[in-house]
C-alpha cells in the first residue's frame, strides 16, 4: 500500500516518518506548497518530493492530508475524486456542509474516509475502555501554550474538537442543549472558551479549551453512576475511583480498598485503581487502523460521519461564542 503525504508542517512531518518506519505500508511521496521544505523531508526519509499535487496523488493507494483546515475540502476532494482512499487530519473540512459533501463524494467513489482525531488511540483512552463507560457527567480540560500554528482555526476547532469527538463516543446520544462563551485574545478567533453540552439521554459535558496557559493539559474526568475515572491524556494515565459489592468478581485490575460505606443490609466497598496503560504511538496506531479498513475492510475507525458530527458541534459552540461578543 503506496501512501502519499500531502503537508508536510508538523504533523505531517510526523506522518512521514511513522509512514517511512511502517512494516506493510510504503512512503511512495510528499507534497507541500513549500517546495524547499519538502525536499529536506523527502531527503529525510528517502522518498520523493513530488513537484505537484497531481503527481503525488497519481503515485499513491491513498493518502495523508495535513494541509491547513481551509484546504481540506479541496484536497481531500481531488483525492477522492482519483480514486484514493484518504487519511485526512482533523477537523475533516472548515465547514459542516463540506465534510457533508465529502462523504457523498466518497461513498459514490467507494474509497476510505478516516479521520484523524487521534485521542480515539490514546493509551489513556484505550485503558479506561476495559470499565463499562456510561457517563453521566464529563468535564474535559485542554489547555496548551500559545504557538503560531493551527491559528488558522479557533481553539474550538483546534482543540476542544478532541473533546467533543471523544465525548460524543462515550455518550452515544443527540445534543439538545448548547451554552459557550469565548475569548479572542491573540488572533482573529477564540482563543479560550468553554461549553457546556446537555444530550438526549440526560448526560452533560463540560469543556474548556486554551491555548494561552502557561502549562499544558489535557485531562478527562468522567463521572457516572458507582464509578468516576480521571484520563491523563498527556502523561498518559488513568485513576479509577469504584464503587464495589463485596461480592462483585474483581475487574482484575490491582485494587485499594478505600474505605466502606453502608448500603442498606450490606456494605459497599470504595476502591482505588490504576489500570495499566500501554505503551504505543497514538498516530501510529491511527495509521495502522487505516491500513486495515484499506487493506483487509475493518470498520473505519473515526469515520467521517462521526467527525462531521463532532465538527457539527464545535460549529455550533463557535457560532454562540461569536453572537455573544456582538450582546
Amino acid at each position: 500500500m503506496r501512501i502519499s503525504v500531502i503537508g508536510t508542517g508538523h504533523l505531517g512531518t510526523i506522518h512521514s516518518r511513522l509512514w517511512a518506519q511502517h512494516s506493510t505500508a510504503k512512503l511512495s511521496g510528499i507534497y507541500d506548497v513549500d517546495s524547499t521544505r519538502a525536499t529536506a523531508i523527502a531527503a529525510e526519509y528517502s522518498t520523493t518530493a513530488h513537484s505537484s499535487i497531481q503527481d503525488a496523488i497519481e503515485n499513491c493507494d491513498a493518502v495523508t492530508i495535513a494541509v491547513p483546515t481551509s484546504e481540506h475540502f479541496r484536497v481531500a476532494m481531488e483525492c477522492i475524486e482519483a480514486g484514493k482512499h484518504c487519511l485526512i487530519e482533523k477537523p475533516i473540512t472548515h465547514t459542516y456542509d463540506e465534510a457533508q459533501e465529502l462523504i457523498r463524494a466518497a461513498a459514490e467513489k467507494n474509497v476510505i474516509l478516516q479521520v484523524g482525531h487521534v485521542e480515539r488511540f490514546n493509551p489513556a483512552f484505550v485503558a479506561a475502555q476495559s470499565y463499562s463507560l456510561s457517563p453521566l457527567f464529563i468535564e474535559a480540560h485542554r489547555l496548551s501554550q500559545f504557538r503560531p500554528r493551527a491559528t488558522d482555526v479557533s481553539v474550538i476547532h483546534d482543540l476542544m474538537i478532541h473533546d467533543i469527538d471523544i465525548v460524543l463516543w462515550l455518550v452515544k446520544s443527540p445534543a439538545v442543549s448548547i451554552s459557550a462563551n469565548g475569548v479572542a485574545v491573540l488572533t482573529d478567533t477564540p482563543d479560550i472558551a468553554n461549553a457546556r453540552v446537555e444530550f438526549a439521554n440526560g448526560a452533560v459535558a463540560n469543556f474548556t479549551a486554551s491555548r494561552l496557559s502557561a502549562n499544558a493539559m489535557r485531562k478527562m474526568r468522567i463521572f457516572q453512576r458507582d464509578a468516576y475515572l480521571s484520563l491523563d491524556f498527556s502523561k498518559p494515565s488513568v485513576e479509577v475511583y469504584r464503587i464495589a459489592d463485596d461480592d462483585m468478581p474483581s475487574s482484575g485490575i490491582p485494587a485499594m480498598m478505600l474505605g466502606q460505606i453502608d448500603a442498606g443490609t450490606h456494605k459497599k466497598s470504595i476502591m482505588f485503581e490504576q489500570p495499566t496503560v500501554p505503551q504505543l504511538n497514538a498516530i501510529a496506531e491511527e495509521q495502522n487502523s487505516f491500513v486495515e479498513s484499506v487493506v483487509n475492510g475493518a470498520p473505519i475507525s473515526v469515520s467521517a460521519a462521526d467527525a462531521a458530527e463532532a465538527l457539527r458541534i464545535a460549529s455550533e459552540i463557535a457560532t454562540i461564542v461569536e453572537s455573544r461578543k456582538e450582546l
